[in-house]
């Protein structure tokens, strides 16, 4: 039997891994489908659309991401979507017409439009690759945008199954 002492090679590789989890909103994401608010789901009706917008208790919405849609194929007018943001504004975190994926998409661009990749200047970097959130194929992106200027390497991934993304040339020495 060998006596030598389990040696953590990963832990001691230098490699730093990022996780785009950690940029995930932490306001819960909550839909406001105008459909329920119209006539058959097909027509809006501005009388009623907007007695029913002013009897509505907004608080509900206190501290959340709003997604504004409407899931079916009627034809609403913008001033609609207005509306809702005006009345969910003093409430609602953030206020976004849209799917889910494009709320995501945006979000990440906001959460990593001032990350500084210089921080990781000759770095060995793993950006973490399974998660548990909808982190969108754009986030990756802008990451690898952000750091390839600055790290040594970029890997997609976890630490002991990795996909080499981005390796810089070495430079001889005369």
């Amino acid at each position: 039997m060998d006596d030598k002492p389990l040696v953590n090679r990963v832990a001691n590789s230098g490699l730093i891994t990022i996780n785009l989890e950690d940029f995930f909103p932490k306001e819960k994401l909550v839909l406001f489908d105008l459909k329920d608010y119209l006539y058959k789901e097909l027509i809006l009706k501005e009388k009623d659309f907007r007695t029913a917008l002013k009897e509505l208790d907004w608080s509900q919405y206190e501290g959340v991401n709003l997604l504004v849609v409407c899931s079916t194929d009627a034809i609403i007018p913008v001033w609609a979507f207005m509306l809702v943001a005006a009345y969910a504004e003093p409430f609602a975190h953030k206020i976004f017409q849209g799917n889910a994926d494009a709320f995501y998409k945006l979000a990440y661009e906001e959460a990593l439009k001032d990350f500084d990749g210089a921080q990781y200047e000759d770095q060995r970097i793993i950006i973490k690759g399974c998660s548990n959130k909808p982190v969108p194929p754009a986030a990756y992106v802008i990451l690898t945008k952000k750091l390839r200027p600055f790290a040594q390497s970029i890997m997609y991934g976890e630490p002991c199954s990795t996909v080499p993304i981005f390796k810089r040339p070495r430079v001889l020495k005369k």
